[in-house]
């Protein structure tokens, strides 16, 4: 077994126009003051790097990770969640969506998807010179407005839905594998992976791509009331990423799993700062551990009640404590009694 690595944070939530979060090495200095060890990098926010940059310079890479380590943090990974959002947007979704890319793709579906998969593509050679294994993104979706169908979905769509998706995804998948790096989607509610079955599905798409692994984020399985330490089960040996998000869901006479049009503090369903929710993190950091994951444990904070400069400082006391310094012994070998092959036959009755 290994020992998780962290705490970590996602800097996504927390970057700003004021001081210490306008810039990264401020920001770092800000989370290490905190206790945190590592900072997953938002790659979209220029405040933190140049992509495209970091994949076509080493030097300027290995100046993004001086520049980290500099403040006592090592980089856990880097994130494409909103370019990888845009690999795959069905057309209702347009208008939403352009605010995730650049002034230049805007209106132009074409466009824009090419420049997210120039993105991914990007973050697959940026990784690498950074010297990371994973790293996170969405994967899109085509087929999120059917997912309660309403009218019936017509045969074959999902099929359909997910040999586009597929499609647009192995060329990615390459790059990362010819760079040596994971690809950990985020299994997330508007995504057309957002659970085990769809995860499969897309799966057996693009021939169970080795690449092709898991960001685990209980928050997301708590408000779609799936099991998420079952999940664990299923799919460890995919699971190269960890989200410590905390949220929860109080169903009432009026609302439940679609939160009725409301905001996050009305929502039956809503994310919570980290041990103010219902995840149980003492059995997700037990099975974690049980099942040998050594990659890092990252703080995402999203709260509709608690300040987010709070929720840090409380999220890295608590992933500190949740991680467990694996054993190296057995806690019986006290009473062991040494062995060989003659002495088992022996306690067997076999001579």
């Amino acid at each position: 077994m290994k020992t998780i690595k962290g705490p970590g944070i996602f800097l996504a939530q927390f970057m700003g126009d004021q001081a210490p979060f306008n810039n990264l090495k401020s920001i770092c200095l800000w989370a290490e003051s905190l206790g945190f060890r590592g900072v997953q990098i938002p790659s979209w926010d220029p405040r933190c790097i140049d992509l495209q940059k970091a994949a076509e310079s080493k030097t300027y890479a290995d100046e993004i990770r001086g520049t980290v380590e500099d403040c006592g943090l090592r980089i856990t990974e880097l994130s494409t969640h909103l370019q990888g959002q845009l690999v795959a947007v069905h057309p209702a979704y347009d208008e939403l969506f352009d605010g995730f890319a650049p002034d230049s793709v805007r209106g132009n579906r074409k466009a824009r998807t090419e420049w997210a998969v120039q993105q991914l593509k990007y973050a697959a050679k940026a990784s690498r010179n950074l010297g990371l294994d994973a790293h996170a993104t969405f994967s899109g979706a085509l087929l999120w407005h059917t997912v309660y169908p309403w009218p019936q979905r017509p045969a074959g769509l999902v099929d359909t839905g997910f040999t586009e998706l597929a499609n647009r995804w192995k060329p990615i998948l390459d790059v990362f594998d010819e760079n040596g790096v994971d690809l950990c989607y985020e299994i997330h509610p508007g995504e057309d992976l957002h659970d085990g079955v769809s995860y499969e599905m897309f799966l057996d798409k693009v021939n169970q791509h080795p690449r092709a692994c898991l960001l685990y984020d209980p928050s997301h399985f708590i408000l779609q009331c799936l099991d998420y330490l079952s999940y664990i089960d299923h799919y460890h040996e995919r699971i190269r990423m960890f989200h410590v998000k905390d949220a929860e869901f109080n169903p009432t006479g009026k609302q439940g799993v679609y939160g009725g049009y409301q905001g996050w503090v009305e929502r039956a369903g809503r994310f919570r700062s980290l041990g103010d929710g219902q995840v149980d993190f003492g059995a997700v950091f037990s099975k974690l551990t049980q099942y040998n994951y050594s990659g890092w444990a990252v703080m995402e904070w999203e709260c509709a009640l608690k300040h987010p400069e709070d929720g840090a400082a409380e999220g890295a006391v608590f992933i500190r404590d949740h991680i467990i310094r694996v054993t190296e012994k057995a806690f019986d070998d006290f009473a062991g009694t040494g062995s060989d092959e003659k002495f088992n036959r022996k306690v067997l009755g076999l001579d």
